[in-house]
């Protein structure tokens, strides 16, 4: 038995036995079947600009008739070697020439050949001397032509290159192609690079975010080719005219305040892309403000992590592409007093028919702290990260929840300056049914008490720490 057989397994074996009387032997060749060797001296003997005609001598069959050839191609853009059209389109076994067809001009191509029979594909020949095909009128248009912005009496275009593949030959480069809007008359510009992407149109005359309709087109040494379809291309804008109005601002706590204002009314200035907010303190300079953006048209925003009982000045621009406008008018706004900074204290809490009871002291803010207004009661299951929250007015709250879950609760109080300081988090362990309920004997209900008393105190306890 040979395992693995490889064509190099073929040959003449010969079994033999002897005695000391006499031997005998036996013979038998053996024909080891496989894929096609490789061809030999793939040619390109012909080339045009999208063809090229190829011949080729038959490598070994290896025991096995070859049934067809298939030519691959590859070039210095191609991912390794490709498949490609040929006449005939289906080379069979008998056949040592085709014509390539479908190759772009002016593109370097090298050819290689593989045979394939019953057994299998064959390894492939060598390839080919490299060969460039003929150059060509070009085919291809630029990609994507679009434009917009730039500075002041420009009309900014810009396209997607062509690739180097599809120039079909040498001289390559673009034609660019505008006119007004609903003009009749193109003015056409010849950019000898192929590499351009991007052409400006300055003159006195473009009027501000004016449409235009824009071509691109390319040429090489072979001549001109086609235009890409026809785009409208808005000119460069100019930056705003006029400041934003109604500038109103308002504190909403002790970090933050809102600021609002109505646009400018302007028209053939371009498209207003947002609104600059400059804020600053009055203790600061005004060259050390900050500035924050928004976009579109939106007339209001939030600005936040500010000081509590300071005083800031603030201004609004509008922006666009050409740059930012003038700025409003300044207006003031001083934020709340700072929340409470004590946290409540001495919290203890109950439990009686499905509900849970908390108390605490009353927090009392301090001169420069904004009063309190009421409190929060943060409170969710241990194993969960979501959080439900109850504000009270008062110093007590009544959680109606079940008690086969633990939960953790944390209170603070808020203010018109915003959230105080937090309390510890309390973690109140699930309780029994039978204690929740209160029913029974009375000596469970004694038990019940004495338990809730025990948990009672010691929370007071650690509160107090």
């Amino acid at each position: 038995m040979i395992r693995n057989i490889q064509l190099k397994h073929a040959g003449k074996y010969v079994c033999m036995v002897q005695t000391s009387v006499d031997r005998l032997s036996a013979a038998a060749d053996l024909i080891v079947r496989g894929p096609p060797g490789p061809p030999e001296a793939v040619t390109i003997d012909e080339i045009t600009d999208t063809t090229a005609q190829l011949s080729w001598r038959p490598g070994p069959d290896n025991h096995s008739p070859v049934t067809m050839y298939v030519i691959q191609a590859r070039t210095p853009f191609s991912v390794g070697w490709q498949a490609v059209n040929t006449v005939p389109e289906l080379i069979d076994g008998k056949t040592f020439t085709a014509t390539v067809v479908g190759l772009n001009p002016w593109v370097e191509y090298e050819f290689r050949t593989v045979a394939a029979n019953v057994i299998g594909i064959g390894e492939p020949s060598r390839p080919s001397e490299k060969r460039r095909t003929e150059e060509a009128l070009p085919e291809v248009t630029p990609a994507n032509v679009s434009g917009g912005g730039g500075s002041k009496s420009e009309l900014v275009i810009t396209w997607e290159t062509v690739p180097e593949e599809l120039q079909n030959g040498r001289g390559f480069g673009y034609v660019v192609a505008f006119r007004p809007y609903g003009k009749m008359i193109w003015m056409l510009t010849v950019l000898a690079s192929a590499d351009a992407s991007r052409y400006v149109f300055r003159n006195e005359s473009v009027r501000p975010f004016s449409p235009f309709e824009v071509k691109v087109g390319v040429f090489n040494n072979k001549g001109e080719g086609p235009f890409s379809p026809t785009t409208v291309v808005y000119s460069a804008e100019e930056e705003p005219t006029k400041p934003p109005a109604s500038i109103f601002a308002r504190s909403l706590s002790a970090t933050d305040i809102e600021v609002f204002w109505a646009s400018p009314m302007e028209k053939n200035r371009g498209r207003i892309q947002g609104y600059e907010v400059k804020y600053w303190r009055h203790d600061d300079k005004e060259e050390n403000a900050r500035k924050i953006r928004t976009i579109g048209n939106q007339t209001s925003t939030k600005i936040t992590n500010l000081k509590g009982s300071a005083l800031y000045h603030l201004a609004v621009k509008a922006y666009n592409s050409a740059g930012t406008g003038p700025s409003s008018a300044t207006v003031n706004v001083t934020t709340r007093k700072p929340p409470p900074s004590q946290p409540p204290g001495n919290i203890i809490w109950n439990s009686s028919d499905s509900k849970i009871i908390l108390n605490w002291d009353q927090v009392k803010a301090l001169d420069n702290e904004s009063e309190v207004k009421g409190y929060k009661v943060l409170y969710r299951w241990s194993r969960q990260s979501s959080t439900s929250v109850i504000e009270t007015n008062k110093t007590s709250v009544e959680l109606s929840l079940p008690f086969d879950e633990d939960y953790i609760i944390e209170i603070k109080p808020f203010s018109d300056g915003g959230d105080g300081s937090s309390s510890e988090q309390i973690r109140i362990p699930k309780i029994s049914n039978a204690y929740a309920r209160g029913a029974g004997p009375s000596t469970s209900n004694a038990c019940t008490l004495s338990a809730i008393s025990t948990i009672m105190i010691s929370l007071t306890a650690r509160s107090s720490l």
